[in-house]
């Protein structure tokens, strides 16, 4: 079961006379759905000062709104018996290389062929730290993001692994063809990201998002049409990098949700990799690090743009090039 949440809103000036399903709906901390949220609402979960109040209810500045959200059932998750790669195991931890294509944990939509039914049927030792529809699962990569992974297999490593990802101490580096060429070879980018205000299915750039950090150097150009960039993760924000180097005006090619309709022909999908993953083992203490190659495809386009407009390295990058990066 997942945790209940509880959530206290006041009504500002400027929602004034809105309905109250509209306000709820604005609320990115909420990071519900529509039906989500009217589901609530016709349940008695959401009152107005106390009060149950009705979708259409008009709202008056100095109201608070609280909202309920009870504890979601955990899904039944069946094992399912197919390839997945696997880099690296022992008996505290695995090393995942994630196609593109494949969904991490069931979600509405996508209840079975994700990675956590191959992991139920690969192994019977999985942590259930996160909970029994997300066994083992440290972090995420979105569905078309290729590359490693890190799933625990007890819980004592999944608490270890968790802590240190919260501390910024377990390293994730991409590879990331894009549009265009950043105007310089190397950046921060530090920009709130947040659910975008008109479409729930994007993220967005917004003040009052959670704060985000990428770090960037721009690996190879192609002209002034691509750039090969290597980007390290501060901060874990859904479809971060993505969502920050359209920000800066070079969204990832083959990206359908923040880049341009266009692709390069042979692409499979978004040109965005995890390359590699660096972090201390949760019981040797040993500093562990893991690289692996982009798909095949990611290579092709890579290959037929050095044909196409030559290629320029611009600066190589090393584990050692990155800086101590934002504090906490």
């Amino acid at each position: 079961m997942s945790r209940p949440r509880l959530y206290r809103l006041r009504v500002d000036e400027p929602w004034e006379g809105e309905r109250l399903d509209r306000f709820l709906a604005a609320q990115p901390e909420l990071d519900l759905s529509r039906t989500q949220i009217q589901r609530l609402i016709r349940s008695g979960d959401v009152t107005v000062n106390g009060a149950p109040a009705k979708a259409s209810s008009t709202l008056k500045a100095g109201q608070e709104v609280m909202v309920f959200v009870p504890p979601a059932p955990e899904p039944l998750i069946l094992p399912e018996s197919f390839p997945i790669e696997v880099v690296y195991e022992d008996e505290d931890l695995l090393v995942i290389n994630k196609p593109r294509g494949m969904v991490v944990h069931p979600a509405p939509g996508h209840e079975t062929g994700t990675l956590v039914n191959a992991l139920l049927a690969y192994s019977d030792d999985l942590s259930l730290v996160a909970g029994t529809s997300r066994p083992g699962i440290v972090h995420r990569l979105d569905k078309d993001t290729t590359g490693l992974m890190l799933v625990a297999k007890t819980d004592a490593a999944h608490r270890t692994l968790s802590a240190e990802l919260k501390k910024r101490l377990i390293e994730r580096r991409y590879l990331a063809l894009v549009h265009g060429v950043p105007e310089v070879p190397h950046g921060m980018i530090d920009a709130p990201i947040g659910r975008h205000p008109e479409d729930r299915i994007r993220m967005a750039v917004r003040p009052d998002g959670r704060s985000a950090w990428t770090e960037f150097w721009v690996r190879e150009r192609f002209g002034q049409a691509y750039s090969l960039v290597e980007c390290k993760l501060y901060t874990g924000r859904t479809h971060q990098i993505r969502v920050h180097m359209a920000y800066i005006g070079h969204p990832v090619a083959g990206d359908p949700l923040y880049g341009p309709r266009q692709t390069l022909e042979g692409l499979g999908g978004q040109a965005l990799h995890a390359y590699r993953l660096s972090f201390t083992h949760p019981r040797t203490r040993e500093r562990m690090t893991f690289q692996c190659p982009p798909p095949e495809d990611f290579q092709q386009a890579l290959e037929r743009l050095r044909a196409q407009y030559g290629s320029r390295p611009v600066q190589e990058v090393t584990a050692d090039d990155a800086g101590e990066g934002p504090h906490s």
